[in-house]
């Protein structure tokens, strides 16, 4: 943990989120091992139509897609995905042809990865393009969007409907930065440690000194009638928690 905390700012991006859409479990879990060594989070789907609700629900950086899955092949997916998202997306394919490539191009994939690949050689793909996308997409120009929450990151500004109407949230700084990395991921739990690294001032060292800060977030959305926000995870630490 001591080298996670040198190496990553405050105030820097989370780590990114890969959604692997494999039907192949011990293929998804080699990538998925590969791809969390290198400091990057995961999530796996097992078909076409689980790769698209995973997609709308999670926002995930990037999509290992396989081109040959049950219910909705890779091409539908990749479809419905340039639809709606400009969501970066590697193939992934046993089909080794050049016009499964040319497809796969035309339809918007960033990337081609024939199997049986190396995965080491994935990791460094995906890395590649999560280098590209993300400095041509910051932080700064993202609106989240959970439930009844709303997170403005360009301006600072959050808000909650509640019963009709918008309410603006008076945060501080650390408070929003909470906010807003929970509401990333609503579904995950997050260690103080995470919470520490990513949300708190440089000088802040001591991962109790999260508990006080999310303890005054819950206050201000209990004000508003809103209970369980951000819920804690015993034993671990914060997740987003019930949406109101």
């Amino acid at each position: 943990m001591s080298d996670l905390i040198e190496s990553v700012r405050p105030d820097a991006l989370p780590p990114a989120l890969v959604l692997i859409a494999e039907d192949e479990a011990e293929i998804a879990d080699i990538l998925a091992a590969y791809l969390q060594r290198s400091g990057l989070r995961t999530q796996h789907a097992t078909d076409g139509h689980e790769a698209l609700a995973m997609h709308r629900a999670l926002k995930p950086d990037l999509v290992l897609l396989d081109v040959q899955m049950p219910r909705a092949d890779g091409w539908k997916v990749l479809s419905e995905i340039r639809s709606s998202s400009d969501t970066p997306v590697i193939m992934l394919t046993a089909l080794d042809q050049d016009i499964d490539k040319l497809m796969g191009l035309r339809l918007g994939a960033d990337d081609y990865v024939g199997k049986p690949f190396n995965p080491a050689e994935v990791v460094a793909r995906v890395e590649a393009v999560l280098r590209r996308t993300r400095s041509r997409a910051p932080v700064a120009t993202q609106m989240l969007r959970v439930g009844a929450f709303q997170v403005d990151l360009e301006n600072h500004e959050a808000s909650v409907q509640r019963d009709g109407q918008q309410h603006a949230l008076e945060l501080t700084l650390t408070e929003f930065k909470l906010l807003a990395c929970l509401m990333r991921t609503p579904k995950r739990a997050f260690s103080r440690a995470e919470l520490l690294i990513n949300c708190l001032p440089e000088g802040d060292s001591q991962e109790r000194t999260v508990d006080s800060h999310i303890s005054k977030l819950r206050k201000k959305l209990e004000a508003l009638g809103i209970q369980g926000v951000p819920a804690s995870v015993w034993g671990v630490g914060y997740r987003f928690g019930n949406e109101p």
